[in-house]
């Protein structure tokens, strides 16, 4: 190995592929219902890691509200996304409802946990930092009369 090479860690290696795949996903509750607690939060990224090694894949930053979840995911290119997220939600619905029955009978109706839909962001060319801090500030609060930041776009990762 050159000596003047620096390794970069977050670029995996395969018998016949290198690669550097991360992606922004976001989870909403069904009808956006208020239904995690901080408490349940903490285990959902624990669950969350746990199908993530089935997978190969790393859960790089994990952050989300009462309604909703905000993943940044590094994944091989052998992972079909789709299939990816149908585990991770399957999974993480069964585990939950196993040990928050009653919290979430209070706030979900029938048997449905998550959204059908979800969002994917490619983080393609980002630099990694700014989706955290994306991600990060998600959490902070809004004051009366103050807008979220927009969603991260190309345009605005390159200012």
């Amino acid at each position: 190995m050159s000596p003047r090479w620096k390794p970069n860690l977050d670029v995996r290696t395969g018998r016949h592929v290198v690669h550097h795949l991360h992606v922004h996903l976001v989870f909403v509750t069904k009808y956006r219902r208020k239904a995690f607690t901080d408490k349940m939060l903490k285990r959902r990224e624990e669950i969350m890691r746990e199908v993530y090694t089935d997978f190969e894949a790393e859960l790089k930053q994990f952050n989300g509200e009462e309604n909703h979840v905000h993943l940044l995911v590094h994944y091989p290119p052998k992972v079909q996304l789709s299939k990816l997220v149908n585990s991770l939600k399957g999974v993480s619905s069964r585990r939950l409802r196993q040990e928050y029955d009653a919290h979430i009978r209070r706030h979900l109706r029938g048997g449905h946990f998550w959204s059908g839909s979800y969002f994917a962001g490619s983080c393609g060319g980002a630099p990694l930092t700014v989706v955290r801090q994306y991600i990060e500030n998600q959490k902070r609060p809004v004051g009366r009369g103050e807008q979220r930041r927009p969603v991260l776009t190309c345009e605005s990762e390159q200012s």
